[in-house]
């Protein structure tokens, strides 16, 4: 391939894959290399069925397309890189007959889509979180103020009742507006602004786990995956606290008939990563996994609603508390969960925080 046409497929952003007449690799560019977790020198002569696989059509198109000598794209399509532990991607691709090269085959263009897909997702998912904390504080001002009439009404016929016995009967009525009004407050969120300062990620991490392995002694497993480079980042160590506390809360709850109980904690770095409509240098991301029973599929997308729970005890606030914390910090919460399998995770950038300074 001639120098100057391979340094420019070199700095394309699209994963460029040159396939013989057999559907064997000739060529990978650095993208594809990237894509595909294969590398050039190895992946010649490798049938592409090794590096790439799609549905029982994805193959026959590509032979037709040899056979026809016809192009054609496909959309938003999933495809399976095989090196990269059977990894499912997204993508875009075309495939274009060389029909003017001596030796033939197939041009196979891969335009990512898996990073877009998320940003648009998270953007979504942001959006409908500052819709839903909206709402809840405006309902909360319609609740909390005719508890605060109720109540004081309440008071004042206290005084006037000269029986003990109906002096009762405003007692509860009061304790009832006042929990009520807790309940409302709770809801809210926390009632304070992040006090921002320097925090060590994995040490709030070890006092959520000290503090839940007190909770359950010996029923459950707490395992550590931390990455010790990630440098300590500017936040409300209380409130990450509190907000990691609940999510591990929940975990372990719903461990409670999973034998082998074990919940881990994992953190790592991620480089140019987009939260909502925000690229940050540098983000933290915390994985919360647990091997229980898993989430609902109906209940996933309500997850982190207000008085939304999957115990009949549960009051449905903790996780929405959560994400609260975790919006104030810039971040994101988001769930993946089957049976046998739920990951919690949270991504907080890890750049200063300009409301701290």
């Amino acid at each position: 391939m001639d120098s100057l046409y391979r340094h420019i497929l070199e700095h394309q952003s699209t994963a460029v894959v040159l396939l013989d007449g057999k559907l064997c690799v000739t060529y990978l560019n650095q993208s594809a290399e990237f894509l595909l977790a294969a590398s050039h020198e190895r992946s010649q002569g490798d049938p592409l069925r090794l590096l790439l696989r799609g549905d029982e059509d994805f193959e026959s198109e590509l032979e037709a397309a040899l056979t026809k000598e016809q192009s054609y794209t496909r959309r938003i399509t999933q495809l399976t890189a095989v090196q990269s532990s059977a990894r499912e991607i997204t993508v875009d691709y075309t495939v274009t007959p060389m029909t003017d090269c001596d030796q033939g085959g197939l041009l196979l263009e891969l335009q990512p889509l898996d990073r877009l897909l998320r940003i648009n997702r998270d953007a979504a998912q942001l959006t409908l979180q500052r819709t839903t904390r909206h709402l809840v504080r405006g309902l909360a001002h319609e609740i909390k103020n005719p508890l605060g009439g109720i109540r004081g009404a309440a008071q004042l016929l206290a005084r006037e009742l000269d029986r003990p016995a109906l002096v009762e009967y405003t007692d509860v009525i009061i304790e009832e507006a006042d929990r009520l009004r807790n309940l409302v407050d709770r809801m809210l969120g926390p009632n304070q602004l992040p006090h921002y300062r320097s925090g060590n990620i994995h040490r709030i991490l070890e006092r959520v786990r000290q503090l839940i392995t007190a909770e359950h002694p010996g029923r459950l497993r707490i395992e550590r995956d931390y990455d010790p480079s990630i440098p300590e980042l500017t936040c409300d160590p209380d409130q990450l606290l509190q907000a990691f506390l609940n999510v591990t809360r929940n975990a372990a709850q719903a461990l409670e008939d999973t034998e082998d109980a074990v919940i881990t904690f994992r953190s790592r770095t991620m480089r140019q990563f987009t939260i909502g409509d925000e690229r940050h240098r540098l983000v933290v991301r915390v994985d919360i996994l647990d091997n229980g029973p898993g989430v609902p599929p109906e209940m996933i997308e309500r997850l982190f609603y207000p008085m939304i729970s999957g115990r009949a005890d549960g009051t449905g606030l903790g996780l929405s508390i959560t994400q609260s914390i975790i919006a104030q910090h810039g971040g994101l919460i988001e769930c993946e969960s089957e049976p046998g399998s739920t990951c919690f995770t949270i991504l907080l950038p890890l750049e200063s925080n300009d409301e701290g300074a």
